[in-house]
């Protein structure tokens, strides 16, 4: 007799994921609008991958913090900050968003509720389609 208990989620995952993919669909509403800044190509890449359409600027790419932030605040009226959650992520998002005071803060909430979503599973935006996946129970945890 096959257990179909094996690999089946936990509610409490799948609730999660749920909520997870919520914050992502109202993130992609904004993205129309409004660029999201992320620290890497390899966060970008996973923000296209969980279908994100709009502008995704990666923050290294070749300025210095200052004059990317003043090229920022010069093309666009606001942004979403989306930058990793580990200690190099959290440095990077203090100056930032001290560089682009009155162009971030209303969405500030996306990065915060995914913070708060991904636990302590991952601390990058690179990770967020494989964790979904992992607790959809589509990817089996090895």
């Amino acid at each position: 007799m096959l257990n179909t208990q094996t690999n089946m989620p936990l509610p409490e995952d799948l609730e999660r994921a749920g909520r997870l993919r919520e914050v992502l669909a109202a993130l992609y509403e904004v993205n129309k609008r409004f660029p999201v800044i992320v620290e890497g190509k390899k966060d970008a890449f996973a923000l296209k991958k969980l279908g994100l359409e709009g502008d995704i600027i990666t923050l290294h790419s070749g300025k210095n913090l200052y004059d990317f932030c003043e090229d920022i605040m010069e093309r666009f009226s606001r942004v979403v900050i989306l930058l990793d959650w580990d200690t190099k992520g959290e440095n990077l998002y203090k100056a930032i968003s001290h560089n682009l005071v009155g162009h971030w803060e209303e969405f500030s909430v996306f990065r915060d509720l995914i913070k708060i979503l991904c636990q302590k599973d991952i601390k990058d935006v690179e990770g967020i389609p494989k964790l979904l996946l992992r607790l959809e129970g589509h990817e089996h945890s090895r």
